[in-house]
């Protein structure tokens, strides 16, 4: 075979020049250093050409004429050989430090060696590629030498073959990329991934495998990446292992294979398409490659797949600014007509096809779109323009990277720079390189949107929004921070977390292919709420605990109303969106004509209860639908309020009828079979009571239900008359037990309501229920006060009609009794003092128990009616605004009293149906942000003037209290 020519006899081009008199001044100053007639024509443009665009390569022919004149003296192809064998037995150089400096100063001369065979167009692309390529494998196998050859020494490696360390030792480096098919670009990072096999390594007896080989792994990409006064070799990506963000930088081969094939995603099938082992065990690595042939290459048509890979494509393109390419500062590879548009062309239909046509299955890109044609899935036209487009973009790309040797492929963004760029990518003028690249990326695009950009376009239209693979990519980062999130790149962590199946609820394929293409929009949705970071945060937590979430994926994919609303909820309204995420339907009530229709009566709300109740099968299917169709409800209330549809006061009234309804419907449930165990009671009646805010009708999102259960039976017979008899007191309590505990019980389908019984006489020390007479006797001659003031707000909530009118009848005895009101005023007093000392408060956003809050509104309210009930009973049975207002009509309060008093009981609240909707957590402790968006739907600007509002209206109920019960 013929010795190829050398450098200079075959040199033909150079770079044209932008200012030819500074690249003169530049070569004169080195010229002397040259043999005399040795810079021919060729020669000179080229120098010149270093000199005036490449602040990387120009000084390296500075500092060492000679070896410019050694390069130019020989073939490129042989010094190539000989340098990548240099490369390779650096290893042997000594110490690492001194394995260090050969591998640098090898890899400072290949990089000039490369560039002048490029610019000078000694080679072709392939030719530059492979040579990048060949040099990276050496460099890799080098410094993996060196780091084993180190631990031998130190005992804690025991090779088998001394004179081939790698071979049996365990250790499998695979690269990926562009590094993979042997298509480096010149100044990329190398794309590794590193496994071992702890069952085969030598290592020292008792020495763990996997910190030894995360060690050794870490060891090599500092051996290569690291600056020193000689440069670096090569910059390591490990970023493409499995899950990188929570595995070390080795890992171990079954963990590789567990997780590939249970979380694998299908770009790691399309990475897979370039994998080849270059150091380590290759044995045992290409085994590991053909054990990953499943993984990658599906035998079915995976058009799954193509959505899945090219959502994640649209992503990237979310800009619809990138249709129109401005060359200023375009970026080749990711942007419009770009060489990874050309990739995904070629890695799609591999991915799709590639299963069952075993000759689409191979590494090099333009080399398959021969394949694809001769295989019949594009035609003669498409693989000649691409290809064409691919060999120009990547020699752009390489002149992009000569110029400093750094890792970009975005063209220069000033007019003056991007005019000399042109040059130095071969062109007379900025027309030309601006008409070439315009010409191939238009082409490119025009493939590209043939096989693909039919499919349904969820992208943001902001900005970049890339989270698949790995790294953090600075447009994306920007988009998030111009949507207003304030951590833009943990936000980018935690979706991609999501990716690589750290939360159970996208841990299956498809939820994954779901999330992919629903991301951008999410992201979107997330960023016009109140606060971003915690939606999103709010999310994770919920894909934390959900055991699927794909249902709810795809609801939000295919609605954009329902994602917008959920995004809301998350931001602002945590409780809820974590129904959604319980239950994904429940939104479907949003899509409902009547979503937006005034609130039914609970008679209404009664009958969608047993609508969504259906049949229950059993007391357990009871439980369950039990939770589902309240929750269903109580979502639907929530989400109305968030809305704007109900007014809180209003959102209480539904609140406590869903209530009403549930327990009405336990009540049946239970009793029914209770009684059909134990048999009637004769003359047996039981009811139960509503206390507290649900006595009032008050309830919020997070209300407990306070209840108080009476009975009553001929007292001549106190046996139930059934199977298995219990005394009818026992049968009583028993049945409010199992009440009870249908009602509070945790589910699979989870919580329903705490129920607090301890209003009941005797309180949390006598029965769970007690008898009317034993109600009248106690109310009448042991009750304290306190005990009256909480009957002013009951009512019957299910059971017996005839036996709810006479309990009633004794609540309302007791409520009326003629009292002397400053004994009433004075206890009121007592008792508050008590409350305030015993519980406090947890500061101003304490609605309940701060000082001039609702417990003071209320205790004042309560004053009123035991005070004055004798002589007003038309006080009694109100809600505590319509006692404010009756109290003035009776001359209690004045006017302005009254209505200042109203007001403030109003606005307090309402507050506290938001914060109960919208804080999770101590209300007290709410964020800046959430008291923000709660002023707002309260008609206020921001959290400040909420706050003036609130302090006002407390000192003015503060100071009535004190003046009003003095």
């Amino acid at each position: 075979m013929t010795e190829p020519g050398r450098f200079r006899d075959r040199l033909r081009q150079a770079p044209p020049l932008v200012d030819p008199q500074a690249a003169a001044a530049r070569l004169a100053d080195i010229e002397s250093a040259f043999p005399v007639g040795f810079l021919d024509a060729p020669l000179r443009s080229l120098l010149l050409a270093l000199a005036e665009h490449s602040p990387f390569l120009w000084p390296i022919v500075a500092r060492n004429p000679a070896r410019f004149v050694d390069l130019a003296s020989r073939a490129p192809e042989i010094v190539n050989a000989e340098l990548i064998a240099r490369q390779r037995a650096a290893s042997g150089a000594g110490d690492l430090p001194a394995v260090a400096r050969a591998l640098r100063l090898n890899r400072t001369e290949h990089a000039l060696l490369v560039a002048l065979a490029d610019l000078g167009g000694l080679w072709s692309l392939a030719m530059v590629t492979a040579a990048l390529s060949d040099f990276a494998d050496a460099s890799v196998q080098a410094a993996t030498d060196a780091l084993l050859a180190e631990a031998a020494a130190l005992g804690r490696f025991l090779p088998a073959d001394p004179d081939d360390l790698q071979a049996g030792s365990g250790l499998v480096i695979l690269a990926l990329g562009k590094h993979g098919a042997g298509e480096l670009n010149y100044s990329s990072d190398i794309d590794l991934v590193v496994f071992f096999d702890p069952a085969v390594a030598p290592l020292k007896e008792g020495l763990a495998p996997a910190p030894f080989f995360a060690k050794l792994a870490q060891g090599i990409a500092r051996l290569l990446q690291e600056r020193t006064a000689d440069g670096y070799v090569h910059r390591v990506d490990y970023r493409l292992r499995p899950d990188p963000g929570s595995t070390p930088t080795a890992v171990s081969l079954n963990a590789a294979y567990l997780y590939y094939e249970n979380l694998g995603q299908n770009w790691e099938r399309a990475a897979y398409i370039k994998a080849r082992p270059i150091a380590g065990d290759r044995v045992v690595g290409q085994r590991f490659l053909d054990d990953m042939r499943p993984f990658v290459w599906r035998k079915y048509f995976d058009f799954g797949s193509i959505a899945d890979v090219h959502a994640m494509k649209r992503q990237i393109h979310a800009v619809r600014g990138h249709d129109a390419i401005a060359v200023a500062g375009h970026d080749i590879k990711l942007g419009r007509g770009g060489i990874r548009e050309i990739e995904f062309f070629v890695q799609t239909q591999q991915l799709v096809f590639g299963g069952r046509r075993p000759a689409l299955r191979g590494r090099r890109t333009v080399e398959m779109l021969g394949i694809l044609t001769d295989e019949g899935w594009i035609d003669a036209t498409a693989r000649d323009e691409l290809a064409e487009a691919y060999g120009f973009l990547r020699t752009i790309e390489h002149r992009i990277q000569m110029v400093r040797d750094e890792q970009t492929q975005r063209l220069p963004a000033e007019s003056d720079d991007l005019e000399r760029f042109a040059r130095f990518a071969g062109f007379a003028t900025l027309a030309e390189f601006e008409a070439a690249l315009l010409h191939h990326a238009r082409r490119v695009q025009a493939h590209y949107a043939l096989l693909f950009e039919a499919e349904p376009d969820l992208s943001a239209a902001v900005g970049d929004l890339v989270f698949s693979g790995t790294g953090d990519d600075p447009a994306t980062l920007a988009t998030l921070r111009t949507l207003g999130f304030r951590d833009p790149e943990r936000a980018v962590e935690t979706v991609r977390g999501w990716h690589f199946g750290r939360r159970p609820a996208v841990r299956t394929a498809r939820a994954r292919e779901v999330l992919t293409e629903l991301v951008p929009a999410l992201m979107q949705a997330l960023g016009g709420t109140a606060d971003p970071d915690t939606a999103l945060d709010t999310l994770d937590r919920a894909f934390a605990r959900m055991p699927a979430a794909l249902e709810l994926l795809t609801i939000l994919r295919s609605n954009e109303r329902l994602r917008l609303l959920f995004a809301d909820l998350l931001g602002t309204a945590p409780r809820l969106a974590e129904t959604v995420s319980f239950s994904p339907h429940v939104l479907d009530a949003v899509l409902e004509r009547d979503f937006a229709a005034p609130t039914p009566e609970p008679g209404g709300i009664a009958a969608h209860f047993r609508a969504l109740l259906g049949h229950p099968t059993d007391h357990e299917d009871f439980l369950d639908r039990t939770r589902d169709a309240a929750r269903h409800l109580g979502f639907l209330t929530g989400a109305r309020l968030l809305s704007g549809v109900l007014a809180p006061v209003e959102a209480g009234r539904a609140y406590s009828a869903i209530a009403d309804t549930v327990v009405g419907a336990a009540y049946e449930r239970v009793s029914q079979a209770f009684f059909a165990e134990h048999g009637a009671v004769p003359g047996g009646r039981i009811v139960v009571l509503g206390l507290g805010r649900l006595g009032s009708s008050q309830l919020t999102a997070e209300s407990d239900l306070d209840l108080v259960v009476v009975y009553d039976f001929d007292p001549d017979s106190r046996m139930s008359a059934g199977p298995r008899p219990l005394d009818a007191a026992v049968a009583y309590n028993r049945l409010t037990q199992r009440l009870v505990a249908a009602l509070t019980v945790p589910t699979r389908r989870g919580h329903l309501y705490d129920v607090d019984l301890r209003l009941r006489p005797g309180g949390g020390q006598g029965p769970v229920a007690v008898q009317l007479r034993s109600l009248r006797a106690y109310y009448e001659t042991e009750a304290e006060l306190w005990e009256h003031m909480a009957l002013t707000r009951a009512r019957v909530i299910a059971g017996d009609a005839g036996l709810g009118a006479a309990s009633l009848d004794v609540i309302s005895a007791v409520v009326t009794r003629p009292r002397n009101p400053s004994d009433v005023y004075g206890a009121v007093r007592t008792m508050r003092a008590l409350v305030a000392e015993e519980k406090g408060d947890s500061g101003p956003l304490d609605l309940k128990l701060a000082p001039g809050g609702l417990l003071d509104l209320d205790f004042l309210v309560q004053a009123l009616v035991l005070a004055h009930g004798a002589r007003c009973p038309d006080l009694v049975g109100l809600p505590a605004p319509d006692v404010l207002m009756r109290a003035a009509g009776h001359g209690l309060l004045t006017q302005d009293e009254a209505e200042r008093l109203r007001a403030a009981y109003r606005q307090f609240d309402d507050v506290m149906h938001w914060q109960r909707l919208m804080v999770a957590g101590d209300p007290g402790q709410a964020s800046t942000v959430a008291l923000t968006r709660l002023a707002v739907a309260l008609g206020m600007p921001d959290a400040a003037h909420l706050r003036v509002r609130l302090d006002d209206h407390r000192a003015e109920v503060r100071g009535l209290f004190d003046r009003l019960l003095a």
